[in-house]
């Protein structure tokens, strides 16, 4: 890769970094409400797998979805804003943590119920089928989706119609608070995709590096063949699973191990040992420390929806 696609893909993992970092104490100051599901761990997924689409590929996604909307060019000014639920954000504040989207951006959403969107992302790449688009849509999801119907319906039509769509499995190691070899037979969820014929692959979603150049190969296979993939990306989130989560179902000494292998971390010394310069990366780190300083600002001082924006957007004219 370029040296500015690496610095790109740099500002974009701290930018995320950064931005759950302030949700999570907005969100402790009861200026948050809701469910709010913080990305902090699995940055280099996204990034990575974005980082490798071209403009015209879908993307949709389940409910920890501020890095995915961030990494598809939503600004951290209308994530912030979203978050707050003013009329400034990226769904105009009614959406709030679970439901980012921005179709100008080829951003589908996120989707609040577990699985749900699986089907719609078979649905986008049918429309693209029928309008001879070549167009790849890019489907994400958590390994506790793959253990429910919607998971098994949507990856079987889109084996059985031929349909361009990159199934990709972010798998943190745990469903909500349920590891995943309680709740799935097979804990290899790539091997899921074996059951309806569909080719697969499992990697490490803590190296970027790794995530875009196999997203980039797998992304341009599906569009070639028109047919799909499922990928199996293996990360961990810091967090819990949500802003309530007691974290009672897994150890610190876990959570300490994998925070070794810090995705933004491993970045870094991989550039340095590159020869980019390391002021050059605190010079990001600085850029991201304002933008999200202005964020939170443009959040704070912007209007709150109306009564009459209830009304708003409810049917396509």
């Amino acid at each position: 890769m370029e040296k500015e696609k690496l610095l790109q893909m740099y500002y974009e993992m701290v930018l995320i970094r950064r931005v759950e970092e302030r949700g999570a104490e907005l969100y402790q100051q009861g200026k948050i409400g809701g469910f709010m599901h913080l990305y902090i761990g699995q940055e280099a997924v996204s990034t990575g797998l974005i980082s490798a689409r071209l403009p015209q590929d879908r993307v949709i996604t389940a409910y920890r979805d501020h890095g995915v909307a961030i990494n598809c060019g939503i600004s951290a000014n209308r994530v912030m804003a979203e978050l707050l639920g003013k009329s400034t954000g990226t769904s105009k504040g009614k959406g709030g943590s679970m439901h980012m989207a921005d179709v100008t951006k080829n951003f589908w959403g996120g989707h609040a119920i577990v699985g749900a969107h699986l089907p719609i992302a078979a649905g986008l790449a049918l429309g693209d089928k029928y309008a001879n688009k070549n167009n790849v849509t890019i489907c994400m999801f958590g390994d506790g989706a793959t253990n429910i119907g919607y998971f098994h319906e949507a990856v079987n039509l889109s084996q059985a119609w031929d349909l361009p769509v990159l199934w990709v499995c972010e798998n943190n190691l745990y469903g909500m608070g349920t590891a995943v070899a309680r709740a799935s037979a097979v804990t290899e969820i790539r091997q899921k995709a074996e059951g309806y014929g569909m080719p697969n692959k499992r990697i490490n979603g803590m190296d970027v590096t790794e995530v875009y150049e196999t997203a980039k190969k797998c992304i341009e296979m599906v569009r070639s063949s028109s047919r799909p993939f499922l990928l199996e990306i293996m990360t961990y989130r810091f967090r819990g699973h949500s802003m309530g989560d007691p974290e009672r179902y897994r150890k610190q000494t876990e959570v300490k191990k994998w925070e070794e292998s810090d995705p933004i971390g491993m970045f870094r010394i991989y550039m340095k040992a590159d020869h980019i310069e390391e002021a050059e990366l605190d010079a990001i780190d600085d850029k991201v420390a304002a933008e999200v300083v202005k964020a939170v600002e443009f959040a704070e001082a912007s209007p709150e929806p109306t009564l009459e924006d209830l009304y708003a957007d409810v049917y396509v004219d």
